[in-house]
């Protein structure tokens, strides 16, 4: 395989990859306000007693805590207007945190172009005196070319027996009350709220999906 050949394609590939990383970028948004069904997430209700329910909202990992709990806020206050109630009661209320790691890139030996790197130097990379697979390091001086699949300071990698992982942590917040509606003014207790009020101060931060 020529230099050339290799650069070609080691650039093709590389285009490719950033084109599909910019695709994803592009696609990938918070949850929208929107009841949660299968392969989305959302808000969900649950009755419990004729005036008692049991509310959460999922949101994904762009999604953050604060707009999750508003989120849940708005939906006792819409489902209580609904229902034909004025006021409501969080009796129970929580916040969770899924936490995850992810693998963030997985390193091809054909995007980083180790296949044109083994080709130029061959089995045992004697090309520029470095034997045994050992090849130049810009942080360490040199990298060797036998490695057990995972990231080190080293640089250490196989492409055959392996590949080096980089991961980050992913966050996906889900937040449940349980609430009690109620006729008539709201009762003087921070516990209760108004669902009128509540929609209408939090109207501006509600985002519904787009419509097609």
């Amino acid at each position: 395989m020529a230099i050339g050949e290799c650069s070609d394609m080691t650039k093709t590939h590389l285009i490719a990859a950033l084109a599909a990383l910019v695709t994803l970028g592009a696609c990938a948004t918070a949850t929208p306000y929107q009841a949660a069904s299968s392969g989305t997430r959302g808000y969900e209700n649950q009755q419990i007693e004729s005036n008692r329910w049991q509310i959460s909202f999922s949101g994904n990992s762009l999604t953050d805590r604060q707009t999750v709990e508003t989120y849940l806020l708005y939906r006792a206050a819409e489902l209580t207007d609904q229902q034909g109630y004025d006021h409501f009661r969080v009796v129970l209320r929580e916040t969770e945190a899924d936490r995850s790691l992810v693998s963030s890139g997985y390193y091809d030996p054909y995007y980083s172009g180790f296949a044109c790197n083994y080709a130029f130097y061959g089995r045992h990379g004697r090309l520029r005196g470095y034997p045994y697979g050992f090849r130049r390091s810009s942080a360490f001086g040199y990298r060797s070319g036998y490695g057990h699949g995972y990231r080190s300071g080293y640089g250490h990698h196989d492409p055959f027996w392996g590949g080096s992982y980089d991961y980050r942590e992913i966050i996906r917040y889900e937040a449940s009350a349980e609430i009690i509606m109620g006729h008539g003014d709201k009762p003087d207790d921070p516990a209760y709220f108004s669902a009128d009020e509540v929609q209408a101060n939090l109207f501006g931060k509600i985002l519904r999906p787009e419509t097609t």
